[in-house]
């Protein structure tokens, strides 16, 4: 295809698990850096960065640091001036995770309290003149209902 582009740089977080990358990697001569642990192996590794990248955390941090340092290096971003991307957006989130917390949410949403009025105590507010009303009296909002009327035509009283 005339769009294919091989890539210049190959960025792992850990060589043990992207073995396979980094061996596809030495064949086509692309450079590749790693984050390397204490016990990270180094074959076919051209810069290793020492870190921990076994904690979710520091290798947020770790990305965070590096699109930072690549920003500065491009000339976007001055060192003078804060970046104002958080270290957050680098965190990787489990879809089952976020899934099962918005589910919590709903839930709770769901289950919380309702103030009733009994809570408040004022149960006269409601009722208000209309409390002593007798049974018989038709509903105030449908008094002229007629409900053997014929039905409506369409078009006439339906605002649909």
């Amino acid at each position: 295809t005339t769009k294919y582009l091989e890539p210049r740089l190959l960025i792992v977080t850990d060589p043990r698990t992207d073995s396979q990358a980094l061996k596809e990697a030495s064949y086509a001569n692309i450079p590749v850096i790693a984050l390397c642990d204490t016990d990270s192996p180094l074959e076919n590794v051209d810069i290793a960065i020492p870190s921990n990248n076994k904690g979710k955390e520091s290798i947020a941090l770790l990305y965070w640091l590096l699109a930072r340092e690549v920003q500065y290096l491009r000339g976007t971003l001055s060192r003078t001036a804060g970046w104002d991307i958080m270290v957050d957006s680098f965190f990787w989130r489990d879809p089952e995770e976020l899934e099962a917390k918005a589910e919590e949410d709903a839930q709770e949403q769901w289950t919380a309290p309702v103030q009733t009025q009994a809570a408040t105590g004022d149960w006269d507010a409601q009722a208000g003149a209309g409390g002593d009303a007798s049974w018989d009296a038709p509903a105030q909002g449908g008094a002229g209902d007629d409900w053997s009327a014929p039905a409506a035509t369409a078009g006439e009283g339906q605002n649909w």
